[in-house]
Parts: structure tokens; sequence; C-alpha cells
């Protein structure tokens, strides 16, 4: 209808009409744009606020799990400690107490990442999406971290824990287990603390615990791999990227305190 009349108007050489039914249509079209950049900017901020809400939920599940990883390694050290007083001569604990604290410091975290969000966001290229730039620079430090991959490597490859899985007869390796092993964790940071150092008895025969502890105390290596356990502990926890500032806001973001 519009260009009908723009052309009638041209014919007929009416310049003001021309010049009405051209702003008409330079109107509509502006217009035409400003309603489709306005849908996509609310379609962009909804994409943006669900992302920025999952992403949130995700991290929120990552420092219980970083802070749940250091209680877990204070206590596999704590036990390792133990065991190594008790083998070296300086505290002898009781043949079960050995027993549990050798096993205890042979075990290793296998925690899995919440990063799905993340990693969608980075694939699709829309991790512009997270315009919270405190929450994207969390983001990238905790998913970029190679600290589960360095523990759990650590704890596969253990030297100690060939020896003690070697050493020790499979019966009272799986009533150790079954136990005196790892709790359940919880998603809040005071459960985390004591999923592996609990009181605890093996319920075995006295013989068989005599029979592992012995085994334990004459191998005359099993002292050093377990040094070099603690070591190699020590330093693969200690290796994560994440800067102090971010794990602070971790922390404040889990809407708890350890």
């Amino acid at each position: 209808m519009i260009l009908r009349r723009l052309v009638a108007n041209l014919r007929e050489q009416h310049w003001t009409g021309v010049f009405i039914e051209l702003v008409i249509v330079v109107l509509g079209v502006f217009i035409g744009m400003q309603v489709t950049n306005w849908n996509q900017q609310r379609l962009s901020d909804q994409q943006s606020a669900i992302y920025t809400q999952h992403l949130r939920d995700d991290l929120r599940q990552e420092a219980v799990q970083l802070d749940g990883l250091k209680f877990y390694y204070d206590e596999v050290l704590a036990n390792a400690r133990r065991a190594l007083d008790d083998l070296e001569g300086r505290a002898p604990l009781s043949n079960e107490a050995l027993v549990i604290a050798a096993y205890r410091a042979s075990q290793y975290a296998d925690y899995v990442q919440q990063r799905g969000t993340y990693d969608e966001l980075v694939s699709t290229g829309n991790i512009g999406l997270i315009t919270d730039l405190t929450l994207r620079r969390m983001a990238i430090e905790v998913y970029g971290t190679k600290l589960y991959d360095t523990v759990r490597t650590e704890g596969i490859n253990s030297q100690y824990r060939t020896a003690f899985r070697m050493m020790v007869p499979i019966k009272v390796q799986d009533a150790v287990g079954a136990k005196c092993g790892d709790l359940p964790s919880f998603n809040n940071y005071s459960s985390s603390k004591g999923v592996l150092d609990y009181p605890c008895t093996t319920g075995l025969p006295q013989q068989d615990i005599d029979a592992a502890a012995a085994a334990l105390r004459g191998d005359s290596t099993l002292a050093a791999l377990l040094r070099l356990r603690i070591a190699n502990a020590q330093s693969a926890v200690g290796t994560t990227v994440i800067t102090e500032d971010v794990m602070k806001n971790l922390k404040s973001l889990s809407g708890d305190k350890p």
C-alpha cells in the first residue's frame, strides 16, 4: 500500500507526499530492526541469567569439593604420620590401630568436577554470556586447575599403596575397607571432615590383625615408601593454581564457612 502511494506520488510529482511516504518506510524499517534487536537482547539476557545461575550452582559444588579435598588429605596424611611413627619406633600403636592407619595412608580422593555448564559455554563460544567478571574468573581458574588429576594420579601410582596392597592379605584389606574406609561425604563443609579419620574396629580375629601388623613392621622398605607417600601427597595437594582471592570468593559463593 505504501509503495503504491509512493509510486503514484512520484508519477504526479507530489514531492511532499513522496517525502512523507519515504519517512514512513524508513521509520518502519528502523522500528522493525529495533524490535528485532530488542527481542534478541531479551533472549540473550534470559540465556545469560540461566547460564549464570547454573554456573553459580556448579561453582558452589566445586567450593565444597575443594575444601573437602583438603580435609580428606589432612586425614590421609595424619594416618600416614601415625603409621610412620609406629614403624620408626617413635609412637607405637596397637596392632589394629597400625593396620587401620596404614590402610588409610594408602587412600586417595577421586572427585569429579561439576563442569558441564562451563564446558558448554566454552565449546559454543558463549562464555561472554557470563557478564559477572568475578564469576567468570572463578570459573576459568577452577576449571583450569589440574589439582584433581594430579592427586588422583599420585594416589594411583603411589608405591606405598602398591606395597601395602601386595603385603596385607585381601581378607584384612576387605575388612578394613568395609569397617574403616571412606564414609560418604555430603555437600557441606562440616561433613567433609571425618570422612576417613574416625574411630572404628575391623572385627577381624586377633590372629589376622597380629599377622598383618607383623608383616607391616617386618618390611624394611615400607617406612621409606611411606615417607615418599607423605611427601608426594603434600606436593600434589599443593599444586593448585587457584589464587587466594578466588578461593575466598568461592567460599563466599557457597554460603557457608569451613
